[in-house]
């Protein structure tokens, strides 16, 4: 009996003791609770994480990376930092509010721009847990209470506390149920996000960085229907024209469709496939090489990347051209991007197979075409929205032009006295909608051509002022 009454005097002084040590706070038992840390990267046009989760009052210890130089701000919180290419900067600070607040970074990504993620800052969550008593069978006199997160081993023989990170397995209480383990995902791309531009203008590539791994669709539809006025055609016969075709809509199409793999972050990979058949060119593939060597950043005024490929008619199993190029991209403003891409087409006129349809005729021989192409595609895309930008291309070249081989007949005599060549550059402009991983353009182009060799003329021998609708479609898939 004396034993029990002894044993139940000291549990009493025992959470007596725990109850002073708990409230006081002259010798506090626990060390000050670590930081939060969190790693967030700065890629190409976004934050990763893109959205934090914090607790109001938590010490946070972000640790932010980037290749690029950039200042980083939470304005709300007073946070503006400056961090250069290849640092590490840590920042640590503990929200005493609530809401969600908007982190940026200035001068990331493609174009200097500014990109942004969310911070969230939440009401912390109290632990209401009840204390927890445990008596040790094989020690009489010692407990180990457990509240709040703490543990203590109490000792009435020696009336000591001893705080413990862990109990033994004789003492343990009951295991708490532990939380399910969280499946990582992938962060859903935002249509919030800027991307200053795509991976092309209408027809010509820009030095975008194609991201590691990713694959992405590019597919482009062109009709051949002109809506603009043909020549000596009145309005009314205009309007009756384009009403009853829809635009252009119901008349012939060439769809074409390529594949993009990002192998590293600066290294990808190209597939396209135009189904367009006419003389000198037939259901085209081309295969690609592509580099990204800058982005304009840091000490980089310029975007820069550099393309090869080979394009073989009749599903790459004839006919090869050779293409060179190089993709250099800038910003004028912070809403307006400038590109220049010139390129090298070699055998792009290969054994004068254009004019191939035509040699059964003896003045076809005096024609001289060209076998090799270079071209200067120039293009602009001007942002009005966040997610939806205008664009202008114009593409001038040397060397061989493709076009139409026209005869010519001299009317005083009645006869044909030679063949020309018909041909003009380039041209196109539209509107890009971006939503997600998915940027959508309605074009207007002069040209159904779309490989890297021939969307520099006009298959059609079409001025600049008669052009046709069509669109782009860009999906990233993975």
């Amino acid at each position: 009996m004396t034993a029990r009454k002894n044993l139940l005097v000291g549990i009493t002084m025992s959470l007596a003791v725990l109850l002073i040590t708990t409230i006081s706070n002259g010798y506090p038992l626990s060390d000050p609770p670590q930081p939060r840390e969190i790693r967030v990267t700065v890629g190409e046009n976004q934050f990763s994480p893109s959205t934090i989760s914090v607790s109001k009052g938590e010490r946070v210890r972000l640790e932010l990376r980037s290749e690029q130089d950039h200042r980083f701000a939470i304005k709300e919180l007073d946070i503006d930092e400056a961090i250069r290419a290849g640092e590490t900067r840590v920042i640590e600070f503990t929200p005493d509010k609530e809401g969600r607040f908007v982190f940026s970074c200035a001068g990331c990504g493609t174009g200097h721009s500014e990109i942004h993620g969310e911070l969230v800052v939440e009401e912390a969550h109290v632990d209401s847990s009840k204390m927890r008593v445990t008596f040790d069978p094989a020690n009489r006199g010692v407990v180990v209470v457990e509240s709040g997160g703490e543990r203590l081993r109490i000792d009435t023989t020696t009336n000591s506390v001893e705080r413990i990170a862990a109990v033994s397995s004789a003492v343990a209480p009951p295991k708490a149920q532990e939380p399910a383990t969280q499946v990582p995902t992938k962060d859903r791309e935002s249509s919030r996000v800027v991307e200053p531009y795509d991976y092309h203008v209408v027809n010509i590539p820009t030095p975008k960085a194609v991201r590691r791994h990713s694959l992405n669709m590019h597919f482009t539809h062109r009709f051949q229907e002109i809506i603009t006025p043909f020549d000596q055609e009145d309005a009314d016969e205009h309007i009756a024209r384009i009403s009853n075709n829809l635009l252009g809509l119901d008349s012939n199409s060439v769809s074409s469709f390529g594949v993009t793999y990002g192998i590293t972050d600066r290294l990808y990979a190209n597939v396209y496939r135009s189904p367009l058949c006419q003389p000198g060119l037939c259901k085209t593939i081309e295969i690609g090489l592509g580099y990204h060597f800058l982005d304009e950043a840091g000490r980089s005024p310029i975007a820069l990347s550099a393309y090869s490929s080979v394009e073989g008619d009749y599903n790459f199993t004839e006919r090869y051209t050779y293409n060179f190029q190089v993709m250099v991209g800038r910003s004028i403003t912070r809403f307006v991007n400038v590109f220049f891409s010139p390129a090298a087409h070699v055998n792009s006129n290969g054994n004068n197979r254009f004019k191939e349809f035509l040699s059964s005729q003896p003045l076809i021989s005096e024609l001289r075409l060209g076998r090799h192409t270079g071209s200067l595609g120039f293009g602009v895309n001007g942002r009005i929205r966040p997610t939806t930008s205008l664009l202008f291309e114009y593409t001038p070249r040397v060397g061989f032009k493709l076009g139409e081989i026209t005869p010519v007949f001299d009317l005083s005599i009645g006869q044909l006295t030679g063949f020309k060549n018909e041909s003009e550059a380039a041209i196109a402009f539209g509107v890009e909608k971006r939503i997600g991983r998915h940027v959508f353009s309605i074009t207007f182009s002069n040209t159904q051509t779309t490989t890297t060799a021939r969307y520099n003329s006009s298959n059609q021998a079409l001025p600049p002022s008669k052009f046709s609708i069509g669109f782009n479609l860009f999906r990233r898939l993975l």
